[in-house]
């Protein structure tokens, strides 16, 4: 390496998962044309990287966020792209942060752009999923399985259930160091295809658990999910009290898959696949877009979900490039349906050139993956540069729509405690 070439992430080279730093590069000679490197592998230790090709100013420097990059996984001015446009050295593989409590590593790294690209500098960037003072306890009580999230301090905090498909913190914990109480819970367990119905009373328990928790003050609680957990999200809000705010992300207005029941009665019948209509591509991966049935035929009504009895808001968020399903589509027939009852209690948000796996900003972007239910790696669609913006704009939209419609309320909190 040279001494001389110095690389910066401002303000810290510590930060939080879902928080923007500066990379620069000074020491270099006027106009030396070099290659910035970023490597980082997963918790189940699959390596993602990413390279672009930079030329420094007359002083020797290079700013992320004012000079473009010339080529490599990106091209223009991205002051993240590094990060975004980290791949897998293994094609269909998601990045895998099970786990909170252990930061998301970066190396960074400049190279010599001719010859063997000698190391000239490098730094790590250590990205947080939980900041200081957030806690984290794993829950087992009655049916609740889940990891709970609490900001430091009394409160009072609202509180939000985070449904994901199977373990997943980052979302919860993220949330957690904005202000919010979070209890992560998975739709399924490991024995997901020998699941022959799903109960939303096992949600409902869930839920009042996080009522009754002394740190919450909000009135009522929030949901956030995403995929299939949309539709149990959009049933919650329907079938059980006290769910103020829904954030469906590129989710089905109809209950999918699964026949879905509550005290003991079945409320949803199940939206299926049609394999047929499953698409294989030459990369391994397949299409799966057009295999879901249409919601809205006759001999699918019963499925759908009847979201005009909420007395909660929603936040309907729809990627247009989404191959899972048709997202934006579902989004609308909801929209729709909701106006067709009379009812304003809505916001949408939709994101051309965005793919179904829209997550907190700044982690590598996934453009296929295996998929539990078709047992095999599919397409999830999104241009990388578009999906990576939608991220950013969307996360800011979560938090201030969660703040705006869960009020909290001290003497709640104070009564609890």
């Amino acid at each position: 390496m040279s001494s001389q070439v110095r690389l910066m992430l401002l303000p810290s080279a510590r930060c939080l998962f879902d928080e923007p730093v500066q990379v620069k590069v000074a020491g270099l000679r006027s106009r030396q044309v070099v290659t910035m490197r970023a490597r980082s592998t997963d918790d189940k230790g699959v390596v993602f990287s990413s390279s672009a090709t930079y030329k420094a100013d007359g002083s020797g420097e290079i700013h992320l966020d004012r000079d473009p990059s010339l080529g490599g996984s990106y091209v223009g001015v991205e002051p993240m792209g590094l990060l975004w446009s980290m791949r897998p050295d293994t094609l269909h593989k998601m990045f895998q942060k099970l786990s909170s409590l252990n930061p998301h590593v970066v190396n960074f790294s400049v190279h010599e752009e001719d010859g063997e690209g000698r190391m000239l500098a490098e730094v790590t960037n250590e990205r947080f999923l939980i900041g200081d003072g957030v806690s984290r306890h794993p829950i087992q009580k009655g049916n609740i399985r889940g990891v709970l999230f609490t900001p430091p301090g009394q409160g009072p905090f609202p509180a939000v259930l985070d449904l994901y498909t199977f373990e997943y913190e980052k979302r919860a914990s993220l949330l957690a160091n904005k202000g919010f109480v979070v209890l992560t819970v998975p739709l399924y367990n490991d024995k997901f295809h020998s699941i022959k119905e799903m109960h939303l009373d096992i949600f409902e328990e869930a839920a009042d658990f996080l009522k009754r928790h002394p740190k919450v003050g909000s009135k009522g609680i929030g949901v956030v999910s995403r995929s299939k957990g949309g539709d149990i999200a959009l049933s919650l809000a329907a079938f059980v009290p006290g769910v103020e705010a829904v954030v469906w992300l590129n989710g089905c207005n109809a209950n999918v898959g699964i026949p879905l029941y509550y005290k003991k009665h079945k409320i949803l019948s199940p939206l299926m696949y049609d394999i047929g209509k499953v698409i294989p591509t030459e990369s391994g991966a397949s299409m799966i877009k057009y295999g879901l049935i249409d919601p809205m035929s006759e001999g699918n009504k019963d499925s759908l979900v009847p979201i005009e009895q909420a007395t909660g808001r929603f936040l309907f968020v729809a990627s247009e490039d989404d191959l899972n399903w048709d997202s934006k589509a579902h989004m609308d027939m909801m929209v729709e349906r909701l106006k067709r009852h009379g009812k304003d209690n809505f916001e949408t948000a939709s994101y051309p050139g965005a793919g179904h796996i829209l997550e907190p900003p700044y982690g590598p972007f996934c453009p296929s993956g295996f998929h539990v239910v078709v047992r095999n790696p599919v397409l999830w669609g999104g241009e990388p540069r578009s999906h990576a913006a939608a991220e950013v704009h969307m996360w800011k939209k979560i938090q201030e729509f969660l703040r705006t419609h869960l009020r909290c309320d001290a003497i709640q909190t104070k009564m609890k405690l």
